[in-house]
């Protein structure tokens, strides 16, 4: 089967949702996953859903949560990158057929890791490995070298009047 590159980004909810949607429905396959998850360091609920399906999904979160508003410090920078290279590590291993980097486009944003290191695992990548990047700022040149991109807009969210992140829903 070709793999294709796919791009959730924009302001509005579910860019992480879809990609883990995704995964779902490959695991349901017996496609096995890879998520990398960018900028991102505590326990979520898709955590401990993802442990069900752990002979077919890997979750592994390189952030360390806690650098959002702020400049990263080297060691964000450092997780980050060590990330990167092992997402590298299980695209070229022919062991998973989908690879989704998670909030990949914010750890781009924040420079801590340069938009050629995705464009290289884009243009390098095994031609029957889907890819999948999410997060805010997708960068023209990576929604150029997309096969599929989605955007998601924000027309109204009840963030705006105050509700916080609810477990299970958002978090």
């Amino acid at each position: 089967m070709k793999g294709y590159v796919q791009i959730y980004t924009g302001d509005g909810k579910g860019k992480t949702t879809a990609a883990l949607g995704l995964a779902l429905r490959a695991a349901g396959a017996g496609l096995k996953v890879f998520i990398a998850q960018f900028v991102k360091g505590k326990p979520t609920a898709e955590m401990n859903s993802i442990t069900r399906f752990s002979d077919l999904i890997t979750l592994r979160q390189y952030g360390l949560g806690r650098f959002l508003g702020n400049a990263p410090d080297p060691e964000d920078v450092q997780a980050a990158r060590a990330g990167l290279e092992e997402a590298r590590q299980a695209l070229f291993s022919g062991e998973y057929k989908v690879v989704v980097l998670d909030e990949a486009n914010i750890a781009v944003n924040c420079g801590l890791f340069a938009v050629e290191s995705l464009l290289e695992l884009i243009e390098s990548r095994p031609a029957d490995v889907e890819l999948i990047i999410t997060g805010r700022y997708a960068d023209t040149r990576i929604i150029e070298k997309a096969d599929l991109v989605t955007e998601m807009k924000k027309i109204k969210h009840y963030y705006d009047a105050g509700v916080e992140a609810r477990k299970g829903i958002e978090k």
